[in-house]
């Protein structure tokens, strides 16, 4: 019987030694792939967070939407089924904070650094903190870059957009965008664009070139207009009780892992997309055309107004902030 009782006790001991060298699982999942800048900066992550902890975590990335696509996985991670997400911030007016909406204003950042300054300052801060009744923690922002415009006609001045069906993601903002422009918008999951474009579903969109490169919707669309109308961003989010959860030092860790993965992101995120205009450019599959002073002048005006339109639903008070900030930079 002592020895029964001794085995037992060994076993004991050892299944608890186990289970306390199990690492913490963290699954991200994103929908883009994993050659974009925010695949990399994901890959990245999972890199540094690994080595920063010994081991202690295990990130588990999850590219193309392989777990959930766009709509789904935002519930996922308030539900904890996975843990950390990179969704665009057009994502997060659907949930109930439609501040974030501010970032898919038309012609709102005249600059990359404009668009800094507001990120990585109070603002972005402020608007990172209005997530946490909802269940979720922002770590931070990540960049694609502004956007391009294509169809399968040229697209050189707001008349051109008249009638045609445009993928868009589920943002109200960019639902007015498109109607400004004459254009009818659909929204579809990023996952399905590819095959909406092939089959004539819609008939373009809109993407920073590394998204449309990656996807290969260069393929199935003969004209792109280098508008840089529109900005694409992500906030790197997790669930915000599994997060207070973790031990300090294993959190402190991944903050100072995803400050070095940010660091990256940014600064592969316009290189990325400088490359896949040139591999779009020799593919030779896709026209590009550089708006004039004048052409970009009239969409200027044309979408100008959206900004406008939208200060009850984003709060003119958070529109104003953007602009007086870029007005004095």
């Amino acid at each position: 019987m002592k020895f029964k009782a001794l085995v037992a006790v060994l076993a004991a001991t050892a299944s608890f030694g186990a289970f306390a060298q199990a690492p913490i699982v963290i699954k991200f999942s994103h929908v883009v792939a994993t050659d974009t800048p925010k695949g990399q900066a994901a890959e990245r992550f999972k890199q540094l967070a690994e080595k920063a902890t010994n081991g202690r975590v295990k990130v588990e990335v999850y590219p193309n939407s392989q777990l959930y696509k766009d709509k789904e996985e935002l519930e996922a991670l308030q539900l904890g089924a996975v843990q950390m997400l990179a969704p665009s911030l057009a994502k997060f007016g659907p949930l109930g904070v439609k501040e974030f909406e501010v970032f898919d204003l038309p012609y709102i950042f005249p600059s990359k650094q404009a668009l800094y300054n507001v990120t990585e300052g109070p603002i972005g801060k402020g608007l990172l903190q209005k997530l946490e009744p909802k269940g979720i923690t922002g770590l931070a922002y990540w960049d694609n870059g502004f956007k391009i415009m294509s169809a399968n006609k040229p697209l050189h001045v707001p008349a051109d957009f008249k009638g045609l069906k445009m993928r868009i993601q589920s943002s109200k903002v960019l639902d007015a965008q498109m109607r400004a422009l004459g254009a009818n918008p659909q929204v579809l999951a990023f996952s399905e664009v590819y095959q909406a474009l092939q089959t004539g579903v819609v008939d373009g969109t809109e993407n920073p070139p590394s998204n449309m490169y990656t996807q290969k919707m260069h393929e199935v669309q003969k004209h792109l207009t280098v508008s840089n109308h529109g900005y694409l961003g992500y906030a790197v989010i997790v669930n915000k009780k599994w997060w207070d959860g973790l031990p300090a030092d294993i959190r402190a860790a991944l903050q100072k892992s995803m400050a070095e993965a940010t660091t990256y992101e940014k600064a592969i995120a316009q290189r990325d997309n400088d490359m896949a205009m040139d591999a779009i450019r020799k593919a030779g599959k896709t026209t590009i055309y550089n708006l004039t002073d004048k052409e970009q002048a009239e969409w200027r005006k044309t979408l100008l107004p959206v900004q406008k339109q939208m200060e009850e639903r984003i709060g003119k008070d958070l529109i104003q902030a953007i602009n007086k900030q870029n007005a004095a930079k």
